[in-house]
């Protein structure tokens, strides 16, 4: 179902690849496949392509892209990237720092 386009099914390969889960891992792999669904819209193909950025696997470590996957998977309320948010604006990662527009991504995910 991935080959054929199917986004949930492309993220939850990108998920086993990027775990060794079934297969070697492999994040370049992951990211492929991430790629593929967030361009879908999938979020959470975005907030995990978000995460490979932030860290620098596999794509070169790029916060600004890392909040730019972040912010389109929490707009469809994906908590894990509005917390990932907050850190971001906690830590002045790619954002100007600031505590109070942290708390409100963190408060965002906290009602999930």
């Amino acid at each position: 179902m991935a080959e054929q386009g199917d986004a949930a099914a492309q993220t939850l390969l990108g998920i086993m690849y990027a775990h060794g889960r079934g297969m070697p891992q492999d994040d370049a792999e992951a990211a492929r496949w991430f790629r593929k669904a967030a361009a879908q819209g999938n979020p959470s193909a975005q907030y995990s392509l978000g995460v490979l950025y932030a860290d620098g696997r596999a794509v070169p470590q790029d916060d600004a892209e890392a909040v730019r996957w972040y912010r389109k998977a929490a707009a469809h309320g994906y908590a894990s990237a509005q917390s990932n948010l907050g850190l971001m604006y906690a830590d002045g990662r790619a954002v100007p720092q600031d505590d109070a527009e942290a708390v409100r991504w963190y408060r965002k995910a906290a009602a999930h």
